[in-house]
């Protein structure tokens, strides 16, 4: 690119910056954002800096968009806020909290007032309303109804490395910390999945599912390997 391109772009990028300021929206920086030509944000919207919005995205009102986070060809509604994530083909439903460091991958439908935390990844999935997952999951090819609770480390193992499955959980249901969802299964309303487990039957309504090992202990195991209180050379 020549440099004389790079000064038409760059007078383009600020162009648009500056018709959505005039509109209502407001900047942290308007010299480092990224916007393209089609992209509809509503008044009273904050813009952070290193925000990247591309293609046919519209953000609704009084929303906040954080640094650092790119959407594409998305739909993001009024009062929604976005922390340093990435949001590709999908809809976030109003007074959702998504990020920091989520991943929301296409075909991907999250309700309103819903949280998509630190380091979770949804794909190809629904979110009900009200429902949770703050840290640490992957919902891939699921519906997950109405406020559900998914704990850190949650898996939707939906892939079995040649065809992808889809799972059903719905509304009220608890899912514990470091389960495994093998698909395609259905959890039904107010159902509860232990911590630890790895599921591959369907949990009937307001039942606890547990599958995960018994615990057992071997006495003196550590002494006996010259383990315990070793001293240090």
């Amino acid at each position: 690119m020549k440099y004389s391109e790079y000064q038409e772009k760059e007078a383009e990028r600020k162009r648009i910056a500056v018709a959505h300021l005039e509109n209502g929206v407001d900047f942290a920086d308007i010299g480092s954002v990224y916007i393209d030509e089609a992209v509809q944000i509503g008044a009273g919207t904050f813009i952070g800096p290193c925000v990247t919005l591309e293609g046919n995205t519209v953000i609704g009102e009084n929303a906040k968009i954080y640094q650092n986070t790119r959407i594409r060809d998305s739909v993001i509604g009024d009062g929604v806020e976005i922390q340093s994530s990435v949001v590709l083909e999908s809809s976030i439903g109003e007074g959702s909290k998504i990020g920091p460091f989520a991943y929301v991958r296409p075909g991907s439908e999250i309700g309103r007032n819903c949280k998509i935390g630190d380091f979770v990844e949804v794909k190809n999935s629904t979110f009900g309303d009200g429902s949770k997952s703050a840290h640490l999951t992957y919902i891939g090819d699921s519906d997950i109804g109405e406020d559900v609770n998914l704990g850190c480390g949650v898996v939707f193992v939906n892939y079995d490395g040649t065809h992808k499955f889809r799972s059903s959980i719905g509304d009220g249901v608890f899912i514990g910390c470091n389960s495994n969802i093998i698909s395609p299964i259905r959890i039904d309303d107010g159902a509860y999945v232990a911590a630890g487990s790895t599921i591959t039957q369907d949990i009937p309504e307001d039942a606890l599912g547990v599958a995960r090992a018994k615990q057992k202990n071997i006495e003196g195991w550590a002494t006996r390997r010259g383990l315990y209180n070793k001293k240090k050379k």
